[in-house]
């Protein structure tokens, strides 16, 4: 069965699910979806406002994806995301330059802080064999914690301890021209800087050198080393990426979306990007589609609830699903493929 039906089927399972739901709690569910897509795409703002939501969700499934196309598990989109958006935050609140050159160093900045924070996993699994799921998961805390200390010492808001001081106008992502042709919306670079990096990222699997032999790796790490293939360098590398792509999301979320940091947060775009990646099996043309829906989902939910009093939990509940769908859909496969081969088997007997 082909990825993307895989996935259309999950997609479409989990809006069965939703369905009965709807109808369970009383609800007529084709109002419920109705309102559930006005609420996303009813106007030129709302457009804009899904594409903004859904830019971190690009960049961390894209983490994710590109992570496990090479073999690895990065868990730890959450953190490399909040220490990226910490590390251009940084930049955009302690320096004064043109915009011209604050903005990419601001960019930089979120790349480099979410690599280096990825590049200690892999460093541990490449040398220790320590195993990245417990590792980045242990750095999402190393980080929640850092933050949480480092904004009120150095970037305290000016009348709010929890969060860090307003970024200036010159240090955002967001675009007056750009928010104008959606009417007011809040979307912004951030949104291109997505598009332009699953670009990237698809050129640099599919087309490269460097990709091949990260995926090699990814397929089978003794026989990539009996190759002659650097496996510790590739783990590493592959987890700098995975980070650096992780940190973007961080820049587009807390320098466009938002203004400033937020401490005692650990971002949910982090663990929502493991939901896209699946969905969106791992490619990335599939995670930005994956993404797409997913910030479709979440604009519409509020809307929605406004409209029918359809619980927003309700669209949660459909991800879970769409999730537990995508998760087993090779369990679905096997079972179709054990089905045929028992119907062919019975025909030859019958023959």
């Amino acid at each position: 069965m082909n990825n993307s039906v895989k996935s259309l089927l999950a997609v479409l399972f989990g809006l069965l699910a939703g369905a009965v739901l709807m109808m369970l709690t009383g609800h007529n569910p084709i109002e419920g979806y109705q309102y559930l897509v006005q609420g996303g795409l009813k106007n030129p703002e709302r457009i804009g406002n899904t594409l903004a939501t859904a830019t971190p969700l690009i960049l961390t499934g894209l983490s994710v994806a590109f992570a496990f196309r090479t073999g690895l598990f990065n868990i730890g989109a959450a953190g490399q995301m909040l220490v990226g958006g910490f590390c251009a935050t940084a930049v955009g609140l302690s320096l004064d330059l043109p915009r011209g050159m604050l903005l990419p160093l601001m960019v930089l900045a979120g790349f480099i802080g979410g690599a280096l924070w990825a590049v200690v996993p892999g460093f541990l699994k490449a040398r220790y064999n320590v195993h990245e799921v417990v590792s980045t998961i242990m750095m999402n805390w190393i980080a929640y914690w850092t933050v949480y200390y480092v904004i009120p010492a150095y970037f305290k808001g000016d009348s709010v301890e929890t969060e860090s001081r307003q970024l200036p106008a010159n240090a955002m992502l967001r675009e007056s021209w750009l928010s104008d042709m959606f009417q007011g919306s809040y979307i912004n670079l951030g949104f291109f800087i997505a598009v332009l990096t699953v670009i990237i990222v698809a050129f640099l699997i599919n087309k490269t050198t460097l990709g091949y032999e990260l995926k090699a790796v990814g397929f089978n790490r003794h026989a990539s080393e009996y190759a002659g293939i650097g496996v510790n360098r590739s783990i590493v590398l592959s987890m700098f990426i995975a980070g650096g792509i992780a940190g973007l999301a961080g820049v587009a979320q807390y320098t466009g979306n938002a203004s400033s940091i937020q401490i005692g947060i650990l971002p949910s775009q982090g663990f929502d990007g493991i939901a896209v990646a699946l969905l969106g099996a791992n490619a990335p043309l599939g995670v930005l589609a994956s993404a797409l829906f997913f910030g479709l989902l979440y604009s519409g939910r509020g809307f929605m609830n406004a409209m029918t009093d359809i619980p927003p939990e309700i669209a949660d509940t459909i991800i879970a699903i769409i999730i537990y769908f995508a998760a087993t859909s090779i369990l679905i496969e096997r079972l179709i493929r054990k089905l045929r081969l028992r119907r062919s088997a019975n025909k030859k007997q019958e023959d």
